[in-house]
């Protein structure tokens, strides 16, 4: 029997997968639920361009590791990677693992997409290796200080734990608040108990308080005494950091979590992608998408976009940054550098504030954007 020949190069087309490794928080101590939704994007992305043809016939592949919000467990992870010939190194949600994961990738030369970390630090040094979509801290944040002073709160108390990002925060918080004639007080959340916060709210004439902690504990009781002092019946709750955004928040605390302004990374409506791409995350995750999952998606596009034009050479990948425009699911994605930060930047995505309606739970309210 005669074969026919196959196509001129056909046999020696590679067909090897290409790799991405992907970081997020799947158990304690890490925010498992954010990295759920991460994960959720990232998959979803990448189902869509292996159904697309993949980059140029080559299969997308995750090669997932989970973080635990660990950060040295993360570097180590970066390095595992590195070995594994992955292209490009994206995800992570926590600020402190993230800048783990930049300097280690800035060190061996894998470039780095940070799909949600916030800190403006990622890197100590300017570096050509990691780009972000989240916006920094920094931006987020001052647009947070301006809705409470829209809001008429000016005489701010944050609840605090040790962490370099909760610290930068309140950095901020203070810097631009007190040139608008604002007032912050820090309150130390592991030598107070939460009665004992309520007590130094009510002595401090407070008028809003800030939930710069972890989830649930201690966020949790916290709401919970604030919510039944009747001392602080007019006090504004806040949770800059994103807390109530997730389902478990509202399953835990009812409609005591309501009414607590967040920052949310979305424009108040989504382009044709984006509705698209939220209908799908909703049926794989079973509930309403947070902006981390759609992060997490925008991200795989971008790194597609990129291996695509650029293939998969590290060096090549890093320096396509700024050349790069992606349409996302919250707009087109640029990357430039942006002052004092010190990795190229999606500058801005849209940033809100936004609560859970106490009338309604599940149902969010734009209270403020920027």
């Amino acid at each position: 029997m005669n074969t026919p020949p196959s196509p001129s190069g056909a046999e020696h087309a590679d067909v090897s997968p290409v790799r991405l490794g992907a970081l997020v928080p799947l158990t304690p101590p890490g925010w498992v639920e954010a990295g759920r939704h991460l994960l959720a994007g990232l998959d979803q992305a990448v189902r869509e361009v292996n159904y697309a043809g993949g980059i140029d016939g080559r299969p997308l592949e995750l090669v997932v590791r989970d973080t635990a919000a660990d950060p040295e467990r993360a570097a180590a992870a970066v390095d595992e990677l590195a070995g594994l010939d992955v292209a490009a190194v994206a995800g992570e949600y926590h600020s402190v693992v993230a800048r783990a994961v930049a300097a280690r990738a800035d060190a061996l030369g894998v470039p780095f997409l940070c799909s949600s970390a916030v800190l403006d630090a990622l890197t100590e040094e300017s570096t050509q290796w990691v780009a972000r979509l989240a916006p920094a801290q920094s931006h987020g944040w001052r647009i947070y200080a301006d809705f409470l002073l829209d809001a008429g709160r000016r005489r701010i108390a944050v609840a605090t734990q040790p962490s370099v990002y909760w610290e930068r925060g309140t950095r901020v918080l203070r810097d631009h608040l007190a040139a608008r004639g604002g007032t912050v007080v820090e309150l130390d959340t592991n030598a107070l108990t939460p009665e004992a916060l309520c007590d130094a709210l009510v002595d401090h004439g407070t008028t809003a308080l800030l939930l710069l902690v972890g989830h649930p504990e201690p966020a949790v009781p916290i709401v919970r005494a604030v919510r039944g002092d009747r001392r602080l019946a007019k006090i504004l709750i806040g949770a800059p950091a994103g807390q109530p955004e997730f389902a478990q928040w509202a399953a835990v605390l009812g409609e005591d979590g309501a009414g607590i302004p967040f920052l949310r990374y979305l424009p108040e409506r989504l382009g044709p992608i984006g509705e698209r791409v939220g209908k799908e995350l909703r049926e794989r995750l079973g509930e309403a998408p947070s902006f981390v999952a759609f992060e997490g998606w925008d991200t795989v596009a971008v790194l597609a976009e990129v291996l695509r034009a650029h293939g998969t050479d590290r060096a090549a990948i890093a320096e396509a940054w700024p050349r790069m425009a992606v349409e996302g699911t919250r707009g087109p994605i640029r990357f430039s550098r942006a002052p004092g930060i010190s990795v190229w930047q999606w500058a801005w995505t849209p940033v809100q504030v936004v609560d859970r309606d106490p009338a309604k739970p599940d149902r969010f309210r734009i209270l403020h954007a920027g």
